[in-house]
């Protein structure tokens, strides 16, 4: 098994866990006394339910506010006319650069490239 294989595992296993653990909270909180962990679960519900949110409404407004970082800090491209514009002088300049006769190009002469070695 691969390094990835196994943090992939791991990652799976600590989903898992945590899932089954926020489905038996939400719908039977009397667990963790029973356990020992609180004595009161009136307000268990409630905040398995708005930490989540929470979490997830703050991972929103960090992602717009990237965004708009992004776009405020990124400088505007340059209008079509100018690319086409110099688009045109690079053909002019290629075109005036051209010897009179065109001569056929020789072939390179082929590189070897060493061969990779397999690994047993």
């Amino acid at each position: 098994m691969s390094k990835d294989q196994a943090i992939g595992g791991a990652i799976l296993v600590a989903c898992l866990l945590v899932a089954v653990f926020y489905v038996i909270t939400l719908f039977y909180p009397q667990w963790l006394s029973e356990i020992g962990l609180i004595s009161d679960v009136s307000g268990v519900q409630f905040w398995v339910i708005a930490v989540p949110v929470f979490i997830a409404f703050l991972a929103i407004l960090f992602i717009g506010a990237w965004i708009g970082w992004t776009m405020a800090t990124t400088p505007p491209p340059k209008p079509i006319e100018e690319i086409t514009t110099e688009m045109q002088e690079t053909k002019e300049e290629m075109k005036a650069e051209e010897p009179a006769e065109t001569k056929m190009p020789e072939a390179p002469e082929e590189e070897k490239m060493p061969e990779k070695k397999r690994k047993p």
